[in-house]
């Protein structure tokens, strides 16, 4: 497996003393260009309580293993500032469970726009364990605002293992999300009760499935229904009912995925968790991504669009068709090989894309993918035989029989998921010739 470390280098610890939230940031690329400690907001959380505790719970699932829990390492919570406000994003260990607090009312000084990792320590998680009351927090994003740091002024540094799958997460989960729909969404009372009614069993399967303004909770499959694999994934939200106004439930607009997306509405700011179909697999394998990637112009289409994005709060696509000269679907692909990288993110409320750049090496895209690796390769290495709507891919294992219409292949890839986590090598390489071919006729 791709394995990268992840270097943090921060100015002093995060710490929260006297109603100031100094959180210490670490690399990041702002409108104003990459810097080692950027700053990017000083001013007034207007709702402490829930806004700590939304922090806590992102910084929670940084820490959690679902699958499998083991102690390992934790990757630091990232932030972007767009201007008009804060979203901390994480990842679970295991890959199973993504994480954002978008904080929507800021009151204070917008420093720059950009995305940066943030330092959220023991003692900080402590600290903000005991914030309550209505007071507001003073919250600054960046060195300056330090209320305390080490006595000697050391840096704080650390490195973690960033394993492959950890990224094609990220890219998997806007993918993912942008294929789902509200299935239902509850007020504060109805919200606190149905939360509160899911099993206790962390590997416990459920079916959310809406009836009247409620959910109710069934075993099996019903029309409208999102699958929640796992329950005790869900935990983080539990702590933050008692601030709740409003649930809202997603899920894909077919039946090819059990994934779901849990969103709470808090004063001020919403609490999104996404959460694979199965504890034991990570959004990495679901290779939603697969398709728009395929496609030649879709890294050209890339670098045109990428150029255009300026960590807007919502990236409109037809905005973007009209100035980059693409017709919408080429920068939809643009969007999710932008994704591959970290770049762009998918906000379930709003329907749209938002703009983030990850501090992770671009140039490990297509080793992020070995299933459109291999396909191409099979591609180059004229291994494809079209015939019509069929094609016979010449592999080591055998000659795999394709159809190009539904996509199903002779592999025991699609006889195991069918489609379910993306399109085989053999239907991805078949897709990739016949486009050439219709392209560049003979």
């Amino acid at each position: 497996m791709t394995q990268a470390v992840q270097a943090y280098s921060y100015a002093g610890p995060s710490a929260l003393a006297d109603g100031r939230l100094g959180l210490s940031t670490s690399g990041g690329t702002a409108l104003s260009g990459p810097q080692a400690h950027p700053r990017f907001f000083s001013g007034l959380l207007t709702h402490a309580a829930p806004a700590a505790a939304g922090l806590l719970a992102v910084a929670d699932v940084a820490l959690t293993r679902y699958h499998q829990p083991r102690p390992g390492w934790t990757r630091d919570p990232v932030v972007t500032c767009d201007g008009g406000r804060l979203r901390f994003e994480s990842f679970s260990a295991c890959g199973g469970v993504y994480a954002r607090l978008d904080v929507l009312e800021l009151d204070g000084d917008v420093l720059d726009r950009g995305t940066t990792n943030v330092d959220v320590n023991g003692p900080l998680r402590e600290s903000l364990a005991r914030v309550g009351g209505r007071d507001p927090l003073h919250l600054g994003v960046g060195p300056d605002e330090l209320t305390v740091t080490t006595l000697d002024g050391a840096v704080v540094e650390k490195k973690v293992p960033l394993p492959s799958r950890w990224l094609r997460g990220f890219a998997e989960v806007q993918v993912i999300a942008a294929g789902f729909d509200l299935r239902a969404e509850l007020t504060g009372p109805h919200a606190v009760r149905f939360l509160r009614s899911l099993p206790k069993a962390a590997r416990a399967t459920v079916w959310a499935v809406p009836s009247g303004r409620d959910l109710r909770l069934s075993s099996a499959h019903a029309p409208g229904g999102v699958c929640l694999s796992g329950a005790g994934r869900v935990a983080t939200l539990l702590p933050l009912l008692r601030f709740a106004k409003a649930l809202r439930v997603y899920g894909p607009s077919d039946r090819s995925s059990t994934a779901g997306a849990w969103e709470l509405e808090l004063p001020g700011m919403r609490y999104t968790l996404a959460v694979s179909p199965e504890p034991w697999r990570g959004f990495s394998g679901e290779g939603a991504v697969l398709a728009d990637l395929a496609t030649d112009e879709a890294a050209d289409d890339a670098d045109v669009v990428g150029m255009l994005l300026n960590f807007e709060p919502s990236v409109e696509l037809g905005l973007l068709a009209d100035r980059s000269g693409l017709p919408v679907e080429r920068v939809r692909a643009a969007l999710t090989q932008l994704g591959t990288a970290g770049r762009v993110g998918y906000d379930l409320y709003e329907a749209a894309h938002f703009h983030r750049e990850l501090p992770y090496d671009r140039a490990q895209v297509a080793e992020l993918n070995p299933r459109l690796t291999a396909a191409r390769a099979l591609a180059e290495s004229d291994a494809v035989r079209l015939n019509g709507d069929v094609a016979h891919v010449t592999t080591d294992g055998g000659v795999r029989r394709v159809h190009l219409g539904d996509g199903s292949c002779t592999c025991p890839w699609w006889f195991d998921h069918r489609g379910s986590r993306g399109p085989c090598k053999h239907v991805l390489a078949a897709r990739i010739v016949a486009r050439v071919v219709v392209e560049v006729p003979s």
